[in-house]
């Protein structure tokens, strides 16, 4: 959708500004494929990697921190908050952001060990953080803002 585009775009100008200032990588957007393990894809809506991570046939060998936007419906729902958080965590990705317009809210996990834990659930109002980035802030109004 056209509020997915926006949310997506805003979040991959403001990664890419932070990203490119400080050095720290490249930042990539669906649709790409990211290889989390063999035979096993996924094409997250914004993928942040490192210079020394790897790749597989051109394409991301996992990644340093990806970020969803959850699309309407309950079977996109389930897939962004249960389905790719287990898979997410399997491949050993440090961060996974998902930002959730219907619930108005971006929850920043971090994984620890098997799994993740939250770094954070931010609303309007508050600025959501990244743990692996360190002085990666979001708006949240501005995100949400952004849709419109």
């Amino acid at each position: 959708t056209k509020l997915h585009q926006r949310i997506v775009r805003f979040l991959v100008l403001l990664l890419q500004e932070f990203v490119s200032a400080r050095g720290l990588g490249e930042v990539l957007f669906a649709p790409l494929p990211v290889r989390l393990w063999p035979g096993k894809f996924r094409e997250p809506d914004i993928v942040f990697v490192r210079p020394e991570r790897g790749e597989y046939a051109g394409q991301p060998e996992g990644a340093d921190l990806v970020m969803e936007v959850v699309s309407p419906g309950e079977e996109n729902r389930r897939r962004d908050l249960q389905t790719k958080r287990r898979e997410y965590a399997r491949a050993g990705i440090p961060e996974y952001w998902i930002v959730d317009p219907e619930g108005q809210r971006v929850t920043v996990l971090v994984l620890e060990g098997a799994g993740y834990r939250e770094h954070g659930t931010f609303a309007p109002g508050d600025t959501a953080t990244s743990a692996t980035l360190a002085g990666l802030a979001v708006s949240v109004a501005e995100l949400f803002a952004s849709g419109s």
